[in-house]
């Protein structure tokens, strides 16, 4: 384990390849599964509030279902996620010209219409956190779906942190990223 402010990172972060493969996955990650993508409090009212900038790059369907259900569904746990459509893909995703599921939010994002990516959930994905009492707990979720996405980074050479740089530093900061590049670099060492 690495240890880094009040987060706890498995070393499978640090030593696992990952690089995401679209034109291998076709974007199952948005549609399998039991629930929508996992959201966190803060972004409740971020995602209400970009309804209108983000519904052009809905489905029709995405957008009933947000209309019966709301922007976000809480679980029996307690736990936020996004709705999904028939127990299937999230209301988010949109199919593109290839039928691969990519992120409405994050298609507007890249138009300039919003400056929210997309739920950190799904941009730091394949690791998850778990929030434990004092600590926030980064681990790498192995999902059979995404077996091409490992294959891709071995052969690449791209470990899971540096595939997800971008996200890790928009969750816990440069400096934090800054350490954990240290860190790493010193266990290699060793």
């Amino acid at each position: 384990m690495i240890l880094i402010d009040d987060t706890v990172i498995s070393e499978d972060v640090a030593d696992e390849f990952f690089v995401c493969d679209l034109s291998k996955c076709k974007g199952a990650c948005c549609v399998e599964g039991d629930l929508g993508a996992p959201l966190e409090e803060d972004e409740l009212a971020i995602i209400e509030s970009i309804q209108d900038q983000i519904a052009p790059y809905l489905s029709e369907e995405g957008k009933a279902v947000i209309q019966q259900v709301g922007t976000w569904v809480k679980d029996e746990d307690g736990d936020f996620s996004t709705p999904v459509i028939e127990g299937r893909e999230c209301v988010y995703a949109i199919y593109d010209d290839k039928k691969y599921l990519k992120c409405g939010i994050e298609q507007a994002y890249f138009d300039g219409k919003i400056d929210f990516r997309k739920p950190i959930s799904c941009h730091l994905y394949p690791i998850r956190i778990a929030k434990l009492a004092e600590y926030q707990a980064l681990n790498y979720d192995r999902w059979s779906i995404c077996s091409d996405a490992c294959s891709h980074g071995k052969q690449l050479g791209v470990p899971i942190y540096k595939f997800l740089k971008e996200p890790l530093i928009r969750k816990f900061g440069e400096k934090w990223y800054s350490e954990l590049e240290k860190e790493i670099e010193e266990r290699k060492e060793e």
